[in-house]
């Protein structure tokens, strides 16, 4: 029996109708729709991950630095966050912090120096060599994701963002205890 169009000769994982189908078989009151969407998401998200982290590693960085990188970028200007601070907005125990920041220190992408304010304070702050390491992730991320959605026109670009953050919103608002909330992106 040939396999479906979306799935690659020699793929391991089955098709999305093949995924569907069996889900269907054993859970009748599924929605294949529903199913779709969700398990497109879901491989969608698992593809660019791994995408996003080829790009980095090209550039020596590991996607967990890679992350510490984007949230002191996104804190703006001077780019500085408590390690306690971080690993809130990562999600991370302060020990694993800890030993993200001191690798990330010895590699020169961030600094870690005491708060002249506060003695007992450490403030992590973003490197010129981390914003442009950074900069460059960002240039390598743009050129995926304009192929990416190459076949999508602006106004089904814009859609497909509205609908995407629709969906996020309601996980937020239904899971209140998962990590990552969009507000944090703000």
């Amino acid at each position: 029996m040939p396999e479906p169009s979306d799935a690659a000769p020699d793929a391991t994982e089955p098709s999305l109708e093949a995924q569907i189908a069996a889900y269907q078989r054993e859970f009748q009151d599924l929605d294949p729709q529903v199913e779709q969407v969700v398990s497109a998401l879901q491989r969608l998200n698992r593809r660019m991950n791994v995408a996003y982290g080829r790009q980095t590693a090209t550039l020596g960085l590991s996607n967990a630095e890679w992350e510490v990188l984007k949230a002191l970028v996104v804190s703006g200007a001077p780019y500085r966050m408590g390690p306690g601070e971080l690993a809130k907005h990562l999600g991370l125990t302060p020990a694993a912090m800890t030993h993200r920041i001191d690798r990330m220190a010895n590699e020169g992408l961030v600094t870690r120096e005491r708060d002249e304010a506060n003695r007992v304070r450490v403030i992590v702050e973003l490197t010129h060599e981390g914003r442009e390491k950074w900069r460059e992730a960002m240039r390598l991320a743009t050129v995926f994701e304009e192929e990416l959605l190459q076949d999508l026109d602006g106004d089904e670009r814009r859609i497909l963002g509205e609908v995407l953050t629709r969906l996020l919103r309601r996980v937020e608002d239904t899971q209140p205890d998962a990590e990552g909330r969009l507000s944090d992106l703000a």
